[in-house]
């Protein structure tokens, strides 16, 4: 069973943090898509500010993003949790163990990082949970054998952002 719970509550999850954005990632025979090896480095904001040492700007979805000083982004943590069974072919999170710990990491550098590091498929039962730090080396492959793959992926932080930038919220 999955139990909704208010903003405030979901902190609770992760002491001294609050919930910054939330994504579902649907995955089925209609939407199966791989992602290469990267780090989440960009933050969800309410709306553009030119603060120094945040930049450069996207929008994903409609909305902005930005990429924070990296320390933002160490003290960040995410939840994952899996709403179907995720197996070895059903696409699993990949993620390169203590690679987290390595700062931001220069895209020539991510194949031996991720060789160094190696791999971990990160299978799940319906109502488990992951736990990681943000900066974490990680991928999905397309599923070998595609059938629905929900994961609700919520991002906490640590840090207020300095004004006028606001993070996003859920």
């Amino acid at each position: 069973m999955i139990a909704l719970l208010a903003p405030d509550a979901l902190g609770g999850l992760v002491p001294g943090r609050i919930p910054v954005r939330a994504i579902l990632f649907d995955k089925s025979d209609a939407a199966n898509w791989a992602l290469g090896w990267h780090q989440d480095r960009t933050i969800a904001v309410r709306k553009r500010a030119d603060v120094a040492g945040f930049g450069p700007w996207s929008v994903k979805t409609g909305m902005p993003h930005v990429e924070p000083p990296l320390a933002i982004i160490e003290r960040m943590l995410t939840i994952r949790v899996h709403l179907d069974p995720v197996d070895a072919d059903n696409a699993p999170l990949l993620i390169a163990p203590g690679s987290h710990r390595l700062g931001r990491i220069a895209e020539p550098e991510i194949d031996s990082v991720v060789a160094q590091c190696g791999a971990h498929a990160c299978l799940a039962e319906r109502g488990d949970a992951w736990l990681y730090a943000m900066p974490i080396l990680h991928a999905s492959a397309a599923a070998g054998m595609p059938r629905r793959r929900r994961v609700l992926q919520i991002d906490f932080s640590a840090d207020r952002l300095p004004a006028p930038l606001e993070w996003l919220g859920i």
